[in-house]
């Protein structure tokens, strides 16, 4: 998994109170730091022109989810950002995102033209390439942090979005409900560079299982 093992001892930091050792993925390099505020729903680190549309969606870990989108639509898609969404905490640290306590989920922002690629099929790519029925958690990467959702920016995006998700129920998933959830966008946080194109960066780094492109409906089995 990518998750991370760690061990809580005695610190003198005064911003967490412990100390995480044996990460497994470098995730708490920065875990008594807060988080870059961002006013904007969209990050401001993407590239993106005037005609230029943003999807947020967040299916389990970022990395993996951020490198089969560059993988499949390439030249497609605009650029991506990964980040955390739909928080209730304004100002968190790392550490409190990934111990599941501020609510936020683990997103990937994808800038795309729309005369080029649609929203359409950028959300039925989406439900194709995680596990849409497994509840806050993608494998065995578990917590409210790796939800699978759809951040929408507008009522069309929602019906858009509700649109495929029936789809995906009644073609892909016929035995399984899935649990995606359909929410508005109502905050946006960018994650570090060190988060960002990952994969692309690290290509034998850990890739959830679930990152896969659905060539056949889920089993009534698994």
């Amino acid at each position: 998994m990518k998750g991370y093992i760690f061990l809580l001892a005695p610190s003198s930091s005064k911003a967490s109170g412990f100390a995480f050792m044996g990460s497994f993925r470098n995730f708490f390099k920065r875990s008594s730091s807060h988080m870059p505020v961002n006013s904007s729903l969209v990050s401001s680190n993407i590239r993106k022109s005037p005609q230029d549309k943003v999807v947020t969606v967040a299916g389990g870990c970022f990395w993996g989810l951020e490198h089969i989108y560059k993988m499949h639509f390439k030249d497609r898609i605009v650029d991506t950002q990964v980040g955390f969404a739909n928080g209730n905490v304004a100002n968190p640290t790392y550490t409190q995102i990934c111990l599941g306590m501020t609510h936020h989920a683990e997103v990937l922002q994808i800038s795309y033209n729309p005369d080029v690629t649609s929203f359409n099929e950028l959300i039925d790519f989406f439900f194709l390439v995680h596990d849409p029925t497994q509840k806050d958690r993608q494998g065995n990467d578990i917590g409210s942090q790796y939800r699978s959702a759809v951040f929408y920016l507008d009522e069309k995006e929602k019906e858009i979005t509700e649109q495929s998700l029936a789809e995906a129920q009644k073609k892909w998933f016929p035995h399984h409900k899935i649990v995606t959830q359909v929410e508005k966008l109502t905050s946006y946080l960018d994650a570090d560079d060190y988060h960002q194109d990952y994969l692309m960066k690290n290509p034998n780094g850990y890739h959830c299982p679930t990152h896969v492109l659905r060539k056949e409906p889920k089993s009534m089995s698994i």
